[in-house]
């Protein structure tokens, strides 16, 4: 599970409208041809998707026992497989911090260009980062922070207050003519701090609904089998409520069989995190799943092309800048049936 990011955290856009498209940004300003490599009105490289500079990316993510860390691995291998300028010398993905350690330090020694690292822990993980920054090869910080900005060259990740608070948003919205209306909540991992920080950007947006009152919260764990004993236990204890918030599509599916035991459809359901079978629920409209707020694994294509464009010492196309941002931080859109057939594409299993 994922740590404090910059401004958030998370676990927790192959370029749609989730988030400012980075890839769009980065793929479109020039060619690698001298004459269009720079715009007439600031003379700035930016990055492009026609071949330049080869670039060797090492990547080292996680281990994939979770459907979003496994969509982390995919789009990543899947983005570098567009330029025909990037070799990407992936590990095997883990979560035991001393291996990931033994890995990030091999693909140090390989004098890689650049990395890509999604640590298992990121304070355990700093020091090899800092080993990374010194030996001259840029990091990109993908998600889960390490614990010193010395430690890496750029920061992207996902909002987990702002998943919260445009879950609550959305829910608000939808209750905000409901007289006394009641909510609850299935969070992840209360030892996370990514957690909290739904939960506490959840109650910022219930603050703006006075008729709306937070009447029970209930942590599970990530996984299919405690967002259905969880759910199971909420259901129990509470007979009447209007709408329930689940931070995670995984556990959501857990849930989901736990209210289709239950008999329950009297109340609408919110996810969090932009599943494959969250999209194809909401788009068949037939239960009480109404909407999943994204927490997009897509971040790490993103990854790769920031990856590609530190390699080439480019700038992000669109901006006035000579050299990508320190951080970037996604934005977690909430998905319905209005707008669900522009991300079923990035939809993971």
């Amino acid at each position: 599970m994922p740590e404090p990011t910059p401004f958030t955290s998370r676990r927790g856009l192959l370029f749609g409208a989730a988030a400012v498209s980075t890839g769009a940004l980065l793929v479109g300003c020039t060619s690698n041809d001298s004459k269009d490599e720079t715009s007439a009105s600031d003379n700035q490289p930016a990055a492009s998707d026609a071949p330049g500079k080869h670039v060797t990316i090492g990547f080292a993510g996680p281990q994939a026992d979770h459907g979003w860390l496994n969509a982390i691995n995919d789009n990543a291998k899947s983005r570098a497989k567009k330029y025909s300028d990037v070799s990407l010398e992936i590990t095997e993905g883990s979560n035991d911090t001393a291996q990931q350690i033994g890995q990030i330090e091999t693909l140090i020694n390989k004098k890689v260009d650049v990395l890509v690292v999604l640590p298992a822990d990121g304070k355990a993980l700093t020091q090899v980062g800092l080993k990374a920054m010194r030996a001259g090869i840029p990091v990109v910080n993908l998600d889960r922070i390490f614990n010193s900005p010395q430690a890496y060259r750029c920061w992207i990740g996902g909002d987990n207050y702002g998943m919260g608070l445009n879950a609550g948003t959305y829910i608000g919205e939808q209750l905000k003519d409901t007289k006394n209306a009641r909510v609850i909540e299935l969070a992840g991992l209360d030892n996370l701090e990514l957690t909290k920080q739904r939960t506490q950007g959840f109650d910022d947006a219930l603050k703006n609904y006075p008729n709306v009152k937070k009447v029970a919260r209930q942590a599970a764990e990530f996984t299919v089998e405690s967002g259905q004993a969880k759910m199971a236990q909420l259901l129990q204890a509470q007979s009447k409520f209007d709408a329930l918030w689940n931070h995670d599509d995984d556990q959501g599916v857990g849930a989901l069989r736990a209210i289709e035991q239950a008999g329950r459809d009297d109340f609408l359901m919110v996810g969090g995190a932009g599943a494959l079978s969250a999209f194809q629920a909401i788009k068949q409209d037939n239960g009480v799943l109404k909407a999943t707020v994204l927490y997009p694994p897509t971040m790490a294509a993103s990854a790769i092309d920031l990856a590609r464009a530190l390699g080439q010492g480019k700038g992000v196309g669109g901006l006035a800048e000579f050299e990508i941002p320190a951080s970037m931080t996604l934005y977690s859109a909430v998905v319905d049936k209005d707008n669900v057939d522009q991300y079923m594409s990035t939809g993971f299993r």
